[in-house]
């Protein structure tokens, strides 16, 4: 695909290859691995607004930052009440990152039944308060969401509008509507109308697990850019494929991640989130199950780094 920086206000991104936030998976270790392997873009995990406000111990971790992070910082936040959105902009937990990204897509029955996520698709005059409210704060700010909620209520290039009206720098689709979650095939047309109908930059997002689904989603939705989700969790070396680096050695990686996740997480933490890692690093691979078997026993990061000698990622 097309390489080029993305301006964002007053910033340019190094290319136009994203890593998009993945609740449970970006956290700040991981965000950096996949910046050092070409992602121009990464954001954290998704944080409460209303937690940020309170003060909430949980948002620290999932805010974290590596000293070794050498890209634009971007954290997304979700809440549905402009003025604790705005308040959240402002706040000191949020005061290190350059660009505040609001989930108006997450199609989860939890977060939909709050009015979160997917559920401000229902309310476009709420979406524009809630980003206009988020603005305020002085903050770059973006919005991610889908399609529409179902293929009766496709409302991608309305949706798209309202948001660039409101003041959003740029908007990310994930080319689905709501209820197919996250399978079934993406909309290029949808997130194409979506970038004739404004003049900020548009990411297209969904289906990309390898170098040509990247050049096929840029091709046919025209976009700026694109962004990967659950490829990069199968796959984070997906970003050195597109972006035409030399891919490090995998075991290299995974070993590096798995040291830096205990130094940062803590023992328990990294042992869990590592074998769910390295499992999905391992899909499509020879013997994958029995490896993930193995891995699942481990009950320390000592064990866990032992498997990971004897395992295959070719």
């Amino acid at each position: 695909m097309q390489l080029r920086e993305v301006k964002i206000g007053n910033l340019k991104t190094v290319n136009n290859v994203f890593l998009a936030p993945l609740a449970g998976y970006t956290n700040g270790v991981f965000r950096t691995v996949c910046e050092k392997l070409g992602a121009g873009l990464t954001f954290t995990e998704m944080v409460s607004a209303k937690g940020l406000c309170y003060g909430s111990e949980k948002t620290e971790q999932l805010l974290y930052v590596s000293e070794d992070y050498r890209g634009i910082k971007a954290a997304q936040i979700f809440g549905n009440d402009p003025e604790y959105m705005r308040r959240a902009c402002e706040s000191d937990a949020l005061a290190k990152f350059d660009l505040i990204d609001i989930n108006m897509g997450c199609p989860v029955p939890k977060i939909y039944k709050n009015g979160e996520g997917s559920a401000l698709m229902n309310d476009l005059p709420l979406v524009g308060r809630i980003v206009s409210e988020c603005k305020k704060s002085g903050k770059l700010v973006s919005v991610k969401f889908r399609t529409g909620l179902d293929e009766s209520r496709k409302i991608t290039a309305e949706f798209a509008r309202v948001c660039a009206g409101a003041g959003a720098d740029l908007i990310c689709i994930h080319g689905r509507t709501r209820d197919k979650m996250y399978s079934g095939a993406v909309d290029f047309e949808e997130i194409a109308a979506a970038k004739r109908a404004v003049d900020i930059p548009v990411i297209a997002n969904g289906g990309i697990f390898c170098a040509a689904d990247a050049d096929e989603l840029l091709e046919k939705t025209g976009a700026d850019g694109v962004a990967v989700a659950r490829g990069a969790m199968y796959r984070p070396w997906v970003f050195a494929e597109i972006t035409g680096k030399e891919i490090p050695d995998i075991k290299d990686i995974v070993r590096g991640q798995l040291h830096k996740t205990r130094e940062i997480y803590g023992e328990r933490f990294a042992c869990v989130f590592m074998r769910k890692m390295i499992g999905f690093y391992l899909k499509g691979t020879p013997d994958a199950a029995a490896c993930r078997e193995k891995l699942f026993k481990a009950d320390s990061c000592e064990k866990v780094e032992e498997i990971l000698e004897t395992l295959n990622f070719v």
